[in-house]
C-alpha cells in the first residue's frame, strides 16, 4: 500500500517540474530567436520482488515488476526553426538554416538566435542587455549607421555600396550537447564552433520562438489534471490507511 504514496508523490514531483517547463515556454512565446524545452521523464528500472516468512529469513524470488515511480530523464532544448516575421527594421536580420549569431557579453562569448539589433553609443552593433555583435572573425561589427542593406552571406554595406562588415554565423556539430541555456534565448557553448556554410541572411526579419501555443495550452491542461488526480488519490490513500490502521488497533 505505501507503494501508491511513493508511485503518486513522484507524479506529483514529475508533472510540478513540467508545469515549470511549460510555463517558462510560455512566458517567452514572444521573445525573438527563442527555443522551446521539453521535459522528458522515465522510470526506474525493473525490481526484484520477494517475499521473506517470519521464521524462514531466506528471501523467496517472486519474480521481477516495473516501478511506477517517474523522475526527471532531461530537459532537452528544440532547435528547429522558428518561423520568420518582417518588421521592415534597419537593424534587424533572422537566420534561415543552422547557425547562431555570435555576442560578446560582459561574461563572455553567448550565442543566440535573436537578431533584433540596435546601435550601442559608439555605432557597434549591439544586442540589447547582452553586448556587440561579432563578425566570423570574432572582432565586434562597427556599422555607425542605420542606413544599409544586408547581402543573403551576412554582409553589410552602406546605400551607395561601401562595405561596413559581415555577420558572424557559426553552427555546432550537435547542438544539444554543446550549448547550455543561460536564459533569454542566449546560449553558452563548450566546443569550437564552425563558420556556417549553407544559412541564409534575412534583412529586417527576424526569427520568431518555436514555441507553438496550442500544443503548450494543451501540456498545460494535461499536466494540471494529473497533477490534480495524483493528489486527490494520494488523500483517499492517506484515508484508507488511516482507516485501516484504526481498525487494526481494535483489534
Amino acid at each position: 500500500m505505501f507503494k501508491g504514496f511513493y508511485d503518486l508523490s513522484s507524479a506529483m514531483l514529475t508533472q510540478t517540474r513540467n508545469l515549470d517547463v511549460v510555463g517558462n515556454n510560455m512566458s517567452n512565446t514572444a521573445t525573438v530567436g527563442y527555443k522551446a524545452d521539453r521535459y522528458a521523464d522515465t522510470t526506474f528500472d525493473e525490481v526484484m520482488r520477494s517475499r521473506v516468512g517470519n521464521k524462514e529469513k531466506d528471501p523467496q524470488a517472486l519474480g521481477t515488476t516495473t516501478s511506477y515511480i517517474t523522475a526527471l530523464d532531461e530537459v532537452y532544448t528544440d532547435h528547429s526553426q522558428g518561423a520568420l516575421q518582417e518588421t521592415g527594421l534597419p537593424l534587424d536580420f533572422a537566420i534561415e538554416g543552422d547557425g547562431y549569431f555570435a555576442v560578446q557579453s560582459a561574461d563572455g562569448r553567448v550565442y543566440t538566435r535573436n537578431g533584433s539589433f540596435m546601435l550601442d553609443d559608439q555605432g557597434f552593433l549591439y544586442l540589447a542587455g547582452q553586448g556587440r555583435v561579432l563578425g566570423p572573425n570574432g572582432q565586434p561589427i562597427y556599422l555607425g549607421t542605420d542606413k544599409l542593406i544586408a547581402a543573403e552571406d551576412g554582409t553589410i554595406s552602406t546605400e551607395d555600396g561601401r562595405v561596413l562588415g559581415q555577420l558572424g554565423i557559426f553552427t555546432f556539430a550537435d547542438p544539444a550537447q554543446q550549448l547550455q541555456k543561460t536564459g533569454e534565448g542566449m546560449f553558452t557553448a563548450n566546443a569550437q564552433p564552425q563558420a556556417a556554410a549553407d544559412a541564409v541572411i534575412h534583412h529586417k526579419m527576424v526569427e520568431r520562438s518555436n514555441i507553438d501555443l496550442v500544443q503548450q495550452m494543451t501540456e498545460l491542461i494535461t499536466c494540471q489534471r494529473a497533477l490534480q488526480s495524483a493528489s486527490q488519490l494520494s488523500k483517499m490513500y492517506d484515508q484508507l490507511m488511516t482507516h485501516v490502521s484504526t481498525e487494526l488497533g481494535r483489534v
